[in-house]
């Protein structure tokens, strides 16, 4: 099953926390053919919405289009970019990248300096450099001259193409979580596709999750949903370094995991549950003592307080050039959701 063009061009596209323009662009283009609405909001976030045929309880599905990246704080007289994060990284995976830096010209290319092994100290190749260590060299003669390619403030992201790879894998940066809003336009589209559910069914593809949840939580309080999905990524439990015995089962083929925790509503697990059992979805459980570390953190609690799930797709190598994800899995989340949405009727309650 190859990847959808959809998906490589949301993959491709531009966009760390604060700068999800280019990326926000191609998602609302992919869902304008099956979407009865499809805008913008002041934030950055961008939604889809998929009416409703008999006054059920409107439905978000919420993925987050930023992806991390760095942010130029200095630009030195030699024409190096020093730089800070965007969002969590290992600093280990960023030496000797290629690099993309938005600048008020459009994009431009950068690599991450490290010296050549074959010149640094014993104890110095032992060390992954800190962040005040860090420069992008974009090719520039000295610092007046970068200075007229790339301010202050100016943002970068890696440079990786999406790769397919054997077995309906897929690898790319900024999976985490493109995958994601991927889940929920696929949700709502298999929705419109199959003449509507109850209720309006609203796809997000919201902003800043890496760095504040300010998409989610502003989304959450302009649309005022009646139930909430978010969709994020797990950890994939085969690859190296990980334990199940700590982490859980969550393989690639295994289909979404269903999060249960102390800050997601018990009735959105247990629907979310029966759905997939009825419609023979496989999935996998996740548990989560406290905060999730995903956009529900800042929904669950929007308003009055909003019913709030969490479905997630197995990844490998999450937040490095590399993360790797089943098409079988996304699928399987897309179609756990447009099952759920059709199950939610008129008067339907979530109350405890």
């Amino acid at each position: 099953m190859p990847a959808s063009e959809f998906l490589i061009k949301l993959l491709s596209a531009f966009g760390p926390s604060g700068n999800e323009g280019e990326a926000a662009r191609a998602w609302r283009e992919g869902c304008e053919p099956w979407a009865t609405e499809v805008k913008v909001d002041d934030v950055g976030s961008s939604m889809a919405r998929v009416a409703g045929i008999a006054g059920g309880p409107t439905l978000v599905i919420v993925g987050h289009i930023d992806e991390i990246g760095l942010i130029v704080t200095n630009i030195d007289d030699s024409g190096f970019l020093h730089v800070e994060r965007v969002g969590g990284w290992d600093r280990a995976v960023l030496l000797g990248q290629r690099m993309k830096v938005l600048t008020r010209t459009g994009p431009i290319p950068g690599v991450i300096s490290r010296a050549p092994i074959h010149i640094l100290k014993e104890d110095d190749r032992k060390q992954v450099p800190e962040y005040k260590a860090l420069r992008i060299d974009v090719g520039a003669s000295d610092g007046d001259e970068a200075r007229t390619m790339v301010r202050v403030g100016d943002v970068a992201a890696l440079d990786a193409d999406p790769v397919e790879f054997p077995h309906d894998r897929l690898v790319s940066r900024a999976i985490d979580n493109r995958v994601g809003c991927f889940v929920a336009a696929e949700a709502a589209r298999l929705v419109a596709e199959a003449g509507g559910a109850p209720g309006d069914v609203i796809a997000l593809a919201v902003a800043q999750e890496e760095t504040s949840f300010a998409g989610a939580a502003t989304s959450a309080f302009a649309l005022e949903p009646d139930v909430a999905v978010v969709v994020d990524m797990t950890h994939e439990t085969e690859q190296p370094g990980l334990d199940e015995s700590e982490y859980g089962k969550h393989r690639f083929g295994s289909g979404p995991s269903i999060t249960r925790g102390t800050t997601l509503h018990p009735g959105v697990f247990d629907r979310l549950c029966d759905v997939a059992d009825q419609e023979r979805i496989p999935y996998t459980l996740e548990a989560s003592g406290r905060v999730t570390g995903t956009d529900a953190d800042a929904i669950h609690v929007a308003r009055g307080g909003i019913p709030t799930g969490v479905v997630a797709v197995p990844t490998r190598y999450m937040h490095t050039p590399v993360e790797m994800v089943s098409l079988d899995d996304i699928a399987n989340a897309a179609k756990l959701l447009a099952a759920f949405a059709s199950r939610l009727e008129p008067g339907m309650s979530f109350a405890r």
